[in-house]
């Protein structure tokens, strides 16, 4: 019984609106039109002159030069199942991609909720209420000193009229910060796979020079024997022998150091990739296995284009110009159109009544005049936050195209000098080689050979100083190449570097 009533209520007011709608909304459309026109520069907006945005002749990288690509996953050019399993883990449990991946989805919730604002809003309102009303009160005398129940049940519906653009600036900078957080994760996991990477690489390093330190300290422990043994036969003397004792027991101590840094580097190495500090204990990574891939010629002005960074600042620079154009839009009126239909009464016996009907529509007005300067000065913070962006944004342009730059210049050369240290390695291992044919042949003896094997310990130490600083300027330079990461379909309108000002590209036409 009472869902009919109260349909049949609303199918009568809505009948009712058809007729007078139209003449209320032309009147009062006349009426906003008639005061925008009276109160039109009473509060005004302060000139924007907005910032230029980095060029690629300010990177320093030829715009029309064609970086090659590295591959979504580049770690698999290395060629090491341990490093793959180890980035993979890290891509999911580090807590810093966690971080970013939760700052996304915050971003995408408050995108969503600054879209549902420039939806329709309906509403449905009801309350009951007992009261006893003031004899002394404006209320007529049938009321005033009784006690009475009222009811009302009222559906409200309001729709923003986005005419000076306040809610579409809103939205742009709702999801220029989204796709700005977006970009944060896909920066984060490239950083992280970097970092896994080269922390491997050190741990490998850290291991094979310890294997070296320990077949040092055997070849000088084997060098003290025969230096007694010469002593006892008067041809070496006592100080012959403190000296080697003295390098035996430096080299112990630094295969002692070594050992302590690579349990160091293990337990940076499982915390990085969000394990425990002991999960990588067993690891025992090695150099050879490591192969550095081919370089890039030359670096263009495009690689920037595929770094989340550069893209992630970027973005942040559309979000400050949204919050700009939302603040020179808050100097025009809010215009709204608001309706309501429903039931109201004195006494919740007569709520569903005909009589107890109530409905209205009509526009609303909200026009800023006096404030106290308080636009003026949101306005200048909103300028200084897209400064600020574009300013942020400049320097990590700068930022990636020395680290693209930097990296390939020593890796350039580091293969130098490691083609280099290859042939100083070949000719100690001849000079040892050379040195115990010697021996065999009764020219030389065991002296002589262990003293050859001296450079050539030392030899292959550099040898692997120089092959895991190219691993490491070979993981740096696929980071500043982007890290393998490609730009998904949502985040490729805006190019990262533009010689247009803010204002050309986001809509100088502000109110």
């Amino acid at each position: 019984m009472i869902p009919t009533t109260v349909s049949r209520l609303l199918c009568r007011s809505a009948h009712w609106l058809d007729d007078v709608s139209a003449v209320v909304v032309v009147t009062a459309v006349s009426a906003i039109a008639a005061t925008l026109l009276a109160l039109s520069g009473c509060a005004t907006p302060e000139p924007v002159k907005p910032p230029l945005l980095p060029t690629a002749a300010d990177a320093g990288l030829p715009a029309a030069q064609a970086t090659p690509e590295a591959p979504n996953e580049w770690w698999w050019i290395f060629n090491d199942p341990q490093l793959d399993n180890l980035i993979q883990q890290a891509l999911v449990g580090q807590p810093n991609v966690q971080l970013a991946q939760a700052r996304l989805a915050q971003a995408q919730a408050m995108t969503a909720s600054t879209r549902a604002g420039h939806s329709p809003q309906v509403g449905l309102a009801a309350d009951a209420t007992w009261q006893r009303y003031s004899a002394r009160g404006l209320l007529p005398p049938q009321i005033a000193g009784s006690t009475h129940d009222s009811g009302s049940v009222q559906l409200n519906g309001s729709y923003a009229l986005d005419v000076f653009g306040k809610q579409a600036a809103a939205l742009k900078a709702s999801v220029g910060a989204e796709r700005a957080a977006q970009a944060d994760v896909a920066a984060a996991q490239a950083m992280i796979s970097a970092e896994v990477a080269q922390a491997y690489v050190g741990l490998a390093r850290l291991r094979s020079m310890a294997e070296l330190a320990a077949r040092t300290a055997a070849q000088r422990e084997t060098l003290l024997a025969l230096t007694q043994q010469r002593a006892q036969a008067g041809i070496d003397n006592q100080g012959d022998v403190a000296s080697v004792q003295a390098t035996l027991a430096e080299s112990r101590a630094q295969a002692e150091a070594l050992n302590e840094q690579t349990a160091i580097a293990r337990h940076a190495l499982a915390v990085l990739c969000g394990l425990a500090p002991q999960a990588v204990d067993a690891l025992a990574p090695s150099l050879p296995p490591l192969q550095p891939a081919a370089l890039p010629q030359r670096l263009g002005a495009d690689l920037l284009g595929r770094r989340a960074d550069v893209l992630a600042a970027r973005w942040r620079v559309e979000a400050a110009a949204g919050h700009l154009d939302q603040a020179m839009a808050d100097y025009a009126p809010d215009i709204n159109l608001v309706g309501f239909i429903g039931l109201n009464s004195l006494g919740l016996d007569k709520l569903l009544s005909l009589p107890s009907r109530t409905y209205g529509v009509g526009p609303a007005l909200r026009l800023p005049i006096f404030d106290g300067g308080r636009l003026k000065a949101q306005q200048r913070g909103r300028q200084a936050e897209l400064d600020s962006a574009v300013a942020s944004y400049r320097g990590v342009v700068l930022g990636a195209a020395r680290q693209a730059l930097d990296a390939l210049a020593s890796l350039q050369s580091l293969q130098v000098q490691l083609r280099s240290q290859v042939v100083a390695v070949g000719a100690s291992e001849r000079g040892v080689q050379i040195a115990r044919e010697r021996r065999r042949a009764g020219v030389g003896n065991e002296l002589q050979a262990l003293v050859a094997e001296t450079p050539l310990l030392a030899q292959r130490r550099s040898l692997t100083e120089l092959h895991a600083r190219v691993l490491d300027s070979q993981v740096a330079l696929i980071q500043a190449l982007g890290g393998g990461w490609s730009l998904p379909d949502e985040i490729k309108t805006l190019t990262p570097l533009a010689s247009a000002t803010v204002a050309s590209e986001t809509g100088a036409n502000r109110p």
